[in-house]
């Protein structure tokens, strides 16, 4: 199936070389001013990494979810039961100083959650993506054309994931008014990525051989560590920040050739064969899906890995080397049950990308005996 932004938005330099502002993320103590925080979700991906971050600058947490995920989680954490479809009655009557919005897919529930909030909270914080731009080949900006929803009624989050996220900045806004920040991250990974996507490098990288690595190199690539995101997260709340904000990473341009380099250990004995994008193609090799945060420039997508990030870096965001992140994730996902690492969920089996190595080397051979 040839590669398509619709694609993209339902599957949901070198990155060392950032100097001052690929310093550590984590503020430097606790916050001058303790708030009581609410997170709608919480026990995910990003939600734990806002829990702990939150809390080590000393501010108080609530969780409100269904108890169903990871329920073990933050048992000294106040829990607060329901679910985001009409049953929001844990949260009648409570007041917080912000509410951090994890969980919100539907413009109509967030607008519910947003409006029983708003008159006892004074800042609304909402993850989007920054699948909710409209095409923007050359990398959009906060101020770049969101997608618009064909059928205003549609609720299919699969295939009209980037249309519904924008949809809900839009009802969290208008809930609260304006009292709201919509944070569009890009590919949020690190340790607990339940995608698999980044986690595909550092782990085939660790295994060693001979890696099919896409295009030359030069595509650009843009990731954020779960816990650079947080901490952002946290200290954009903490200054009472409204509006948008682009949440990607690195903060210098990073290129495919960058993220391999930096998953790959020193020492590594993994040899990397870069495959020309046209002739993958032609293999039926998909980018992102086989070949994850790969986006091969020209393609409809390809702006999406050129985000501008600049007024989250103006607001705090930072960046820890993204080797770093590649260490963290490799040991992570090392310590997963064996049954878990057998069944990546992101990238190319074994078998599979040694008959496009192989194809590939056939292909470039000279020909011979004539």
């Amino acid at each position: 199936m040839p590669w398509t932004r619709r694609r993209f938005l339902s599957a949901s330099g070198s990155a060392l070389a950032a100097a001052a502002l690929d310093a550590r993320a984590e503020g430097p103590g606790p916050a001058p001013r303790k708030l009581r925080l609410l997170i709608l979700g919480g026990t995910a991906f990003l939600g734990p990494e806002l829990v702990e971050a939150a809390r080590g600058r000393g501010h108080t947490v609530t969780l409100f979810n269904r108890g169903k995920t990871r329920p073990e989680l933050f048992p000294d954490v106040e829990k607060l039961h329901g679910d985001r479809d009409g049953k929001l009655d844990a949260l009648r009557g409570r007041a917080w100083d912000a509410v951090v919005d994890t969980s919100g897919y539907v413009p109509r529930l967030v607008r519910a959650s947003a409006e029983l909030l708003a008159p006892r909270v004074p800042l609304y914080v909402f993850v989007s993506s920054i699948s909710a731009y409209a095409d923007s080949p050359k990398g959009p900006t906060e101020d770049s054309p969101v997608q618009v929803l064909e059928d205003p009624k549609t609720e299919d989050v699969r295939a009209h994931y980037g249309a519904l996220k924008a949809a809900c900045e839009k009802a969290a806004a208008e809930a609260t008014g304006g009292r709201s920040l919509a944070v569009r991250p890009g590919l949020i990974v690190g340790p607990g990525d339940p995608t698999d996507r980044f986690t595909y490098w550092p782990v085939r990288l660790d295994r060693g051989g001979e890696v099919l690595c896409p295009g030359d190199g030069s595509d650009p690539a843009q990731v954020v560590d779960v816990r650079d995101l947080a901490a952002y997260m946290v200290k954009v709340v903490e200054d009472g920040r409204t509006g948008t904000h682009n949440a990607v990473g690195p903060a210098a341009p990073l290129t495919m050739a960058g993220l391999v380099e930096a998953c790959r250990a020193p020492g590594s004995a993994a040899t990397l064969s870069w495959v020309d994008a046209a002739f993958l193609e032609k293999e039926k090799v998909a980018p992102w899906g086989d070949l994850p945060v790969w986006i091969p420039s020209g393609r409809e997508s390809a702006g999406m890995t050129r985000v501008s990030n600049a007024r989250a870096v103006a607001a705090g965001l930072r960046f820890r080397p993204l080797a770093e992140t590649a260490r963290d994730t490799l040991a992570w996902w090392k310590g997963l049950p064996a049954e878990r690492r057998q069944k990546p969920r992101a990238g190319l089996s074994a078998e599979r990308e040694a008959a496009v190595l192989a194809a590939w080397k056939k292909e470039k051979a000279p020909a011979t005996g004539r």
